[in-house]
This record gives structure tokens, sequence and C-alpha cells, in this order.
């Protein structure tokens, strides 16, 4: 992972959440991407630098290992 200014990054959330305050949202980066909490957004996000580190969290979230 590595260091992002999150007042750079464009924020979504998932059209599936919309009615929910829980969840997560993700932002595009150059090769990776970076999730905060909806609920505690000043408290930064986590920003992986490339689609390999993405996937094994995807995959890790997936399996409730997270």
């Amino acid at each position: 992972m590595y260091q992002t200014d999150q007042n750079e990054l464009t924020f979504r959330k998932s059209s599936y959440s919309a009615t929910q305050n829980d969840c997560v949202e993700v932002a595009h980066l150059s090769r990776g991407a970076a999730v905060r909490d909806t609920k505690s957004r000043e408290l930064g996000h986590l920003a992986f630098a490339d689609a390999h580190e993405w996937h094994a969290f995807l995959a890790s979230a997936r399996h409730a290992d997270v």
C-alpha cells in the first residue's frame, strides 16, 4: 500500500448500497484502488498500489477474512 491524498480522490459507492450507510466507497487509482468506510470518512482510506493487492483484498473480503 502507499500514501495518497484523499482530497485528490473521487470515491463512489455501489448502487446496491445507495440507501444504506454501512458500506465502503472505492476510488480508482492509476494502477490500484483506494477504499474507505462511509461511516468514518474522516479516518482516511486504504490505498492498494496495484491490481494484485486489490484483488487479494477483495478475495479476503469475500471469504470474511477481514
